[in-house]
């Protein structure tokens, strides 16, 4: 019998994330967070994606961290289905940036686009600042606008409306 097995009267049915191979330790760390039901299937989708037993841990804390449940497992598994880093989409829910976003974001890293451009982005939306949108970002990207100058760009806060300026001066 699996770890989730044990003490199934305490919280949710934790046997799709141990089926899935989540380590005993990272079950009794979701538990102690105490994982809703409803987060397992979110959970589940994460995991099915290529996140780590620490991710799937990471993504509860922080939920937890904003008295929230976890209900990003799509956004999650649609951003590293696309090759972004675990570490990259980590920082993303740190920056409460998954969500709607998120098919923006995903957007972002098919045009090519690099984890740290995206997350320079994030960082400023979370910040509440302006933040250049993913086309206007691709539109550089397809410019020949390079990653250093783009982050540059960004920093300096940029708009979309200055983007077209940019890339005529260019």
């Amino acid at each position: 019998m699996g770890a989730a097995g044990c003490k199934r009267n305490r919280g949710a049915d934790l046997t799709p994330l141990d089926n899935l191979g989540l380590s005993y330790s990272s079950l009794e760390e979701l538990r102690s967070l105490e994982v809703r039901s409803a987060e397992v299937p979110e959970l589940v989708k994460a995991k099915r994606a290529g996140l780590s037993d620490a991710g799937c841990v990471d993504l509860l804390r922080i939920a937890r961290a904003r008295q929230h449940a976890f209900a990003d497992g799509d956004g999650v598994a649609s951003l590293l289905q696309v090759g972004m880093s675990e570490q990259t989409v980590l920082e993303l829910a740190r920056l409460n940036q998954l969500g709607l976003q998120t098919g923006e974001e995903q957007a972002m890293r098919l045009a090519g686009l690099s984890d740290r451009v995206i997350l320079a982005m994030a960082r400023r939306r979370a910040a509440g600042q302006p933040a250049l949108s993913g086309a206007a970002l691709a539109r550089m990207k397809n410019a020949g606008v390079g990653e250093e100058k783009m982050l540059e760009l960004i920093d300096r806060g940029l708009t979309d409306e200055q983007v077209a300026a940019t890339i005529r001066h260019r």
